[in-house]
């Protein structure tokens, strides 16, 4: 899946030669082989070129239908589909294409049927029709349509109804599993977070115990632990309040089923829903607040890890950056591309939070703490909210439209509002919430201030949070 959950058309497919359960070879061939495939077995090339669309087309949309809700992978399977048409379709390994057949799928095998409304490919059943009936289209009946003059569109849409449409040259791009890579724990944020978000609130629809999520905003804080906290003990699984593989994918199999996204009459899944809130990735040319956070966590990583080249905070994704950026990739076994996508930016996350926890008490003599390697929002609480209270509360001496705070631990309302006070004043975007630019800011104003040096209100202007 790509990160922004949108469909797509795999380059490749891994196709399991028996059924699910079945001891049996797996074989990954190019999607537009494997589908030249199914239809040169299950189709004759004599049949009108209507129904042979038609046909492939909805063979077509039911592999991607596995693909994008990685039905197989969700329940532990190493491959995408099987080849058992008591399950999914035919597929004869080695089998020779009709040519016909491969010409047509040559020309269609980016296009996809959805409903109106939703993203999902369609779960495209269908059955021969003679033998075996089903809810969906008629192999042999699509061939009568033809020959009545129906186009491949409308014999569709005689089978699978009028709200279908075409989506026609969906991306190619190498498949890759869904899971991000690491484990997603509070603290952390990103399009990943939302999409867990989206998700347990559905889930919670036909599982009440799980408490809804109020604000699906990519942000993991203690509304969305709890939420899957109770996930995991409904579904047996460790409570820890952690998103590793497990929980990642018992969610996206849950949800599927809820949803009935592996079924004809699927529930919708609207664009909003897999609308990306974060940025995706970052690279080389990029500038703003993304970039100076990035920055920040690679130089504290980089303080204590000697292959990562010092990078000034400035906001700017220029070549040191990137040089810093390949040194981490190196370092911590990820790819080497210079370019900071969701896998690189979650392990970063984790080492500055490993760092952070292997010093010893005491280690920063400064008179500010580092960034506690999550962000701080209503809900937080503890001594890393105690300490921001602290430091908002002096600047509040000099700044005096930052209003004062009660310091005891607990991120309220009141908490949120010194912080939009401060990010308004210093050029940030006033979120109210505490993410390592914000942090950086406040902590240098701090520790200006105490020094006697107070800073412009202007030192970080332009920047969003």
């Amino acid at each position: 899946m790509t990160d922004a959950q949108l469909p797509i058309i795999p380059e490749t497919i891994t196709v399991h030669l028996g059924a699910p359960d079945q001891a049996a070879q797996n074989v990954t061939v190019n999607f537009p082989d494997y589908i030249k495939n199914v239809a040169s077995s299950e189709i004759y090339p004599t049949w009108p070129e209507s129904a042979i669309r038609a046909n492939i087309l909805a063979q077509i949309t039911f592999a991607l239908n596995r693909v994008y809700t990685e039905y197989y992978r969700s329940r532990g399977y190493n491959f995408d589909i099987t080849n058992s048409t008591a399950f999914d379709q035919s597929f004869v390994y080695g089998r020779d294409i009709f040519d016909n057949i491969s010409e047509i799928v040559d020309g269609i095998f980016n296009d996809y049927l959805r409903r109106s409304g939703s993203v999902a490919p369609l779960f495209a059943q269908y059955c021969n029709g003679t033998t075996v009936t089903c809810g969906g289209l008629s192999q042999w009946g699509s061939v009568t349509l033809a020959e009545e003059g129906l186009t491949p569109i409308e014999i569709l849409q005689n089978y699978y109804g009028d709200d279908i449409e075409l989506v026609r040259d969906a991306p190619v791009v190498g498949l890759s599993e869904s899971y991000p890579g690491v484990p997603l724990r509070p603290g952390t944020s990103g399009n990943e977070i939302r999409r867990i978000q989206i998700r347990l609130n559905r889930i919670s629809k036909n599982y009440p115990s799980i408490p809804k999520i109020p604000n699906p905003d990519g942000i993991y804080g203690s509304e969305t632990e709890a939420a899957v906290r109770e996930f995991q003990r409904v579904f047996g699984l460790t409570e820890d309040g952690i998103i590793g593989r497990a929980t990642w994918y018992m969610i996206q199999r849950i949800f599927n089923g809820v949803k009935r996204l592996s079924e004809l009459n699927a529930e919708g899944l609207p664009l909003s829903d897999v609308t990306n809130l974060f940025e995706l990735r970052l690279a080389e040319g990029a500038t703003g607040t993304g970039v100076r956070e990035l920055q920040y966590l690679l130089a504290f990583v980089g303080y204590f890890v000697e292959t990562i080249p010092t990078v000034t905070v400035d906001g700017i994704f220029g070549s040191a950056t990137k040089q810093a950026v390949e040194a981490f990739q190196q370092t911590y076994g990820l790819p080497v591309t210079g370019i900071v996508d969701t896998v690189t930016w979650n392990r970063l996350y984790d080492a500055y939070r490993g760092q952070l926890a292997s010093l010893p008490p005491g280690y920063f003599t400064e008179a500010t703490r580092p960034y506690p390697g999550f962000q701080l929002r209503v809900g937080s609480s503890g001594e890393e909210v105690e300490a921001l209270q602290e430091y908002l509360n002096f600047i509040s001496d000099t700044y005096t439209s930052i209003p004062k705070l009660t310091v005891d631990g607990q991120f309220g309302a009141s908490t949120a509002a010194a912080v939009r006070a401060y990010q308004s004043l210093f050029g940030l975007n006033p979120s109210g919430i505490v993410s390592a630019v914000t942090w950086d800011s406040i902590t240098e104003t701090y520790r200006d201030l105490r020094e006697g040096t107070d800073t412009s209100g202007t030192q970080y202007g332009g920047g969003i949070e």
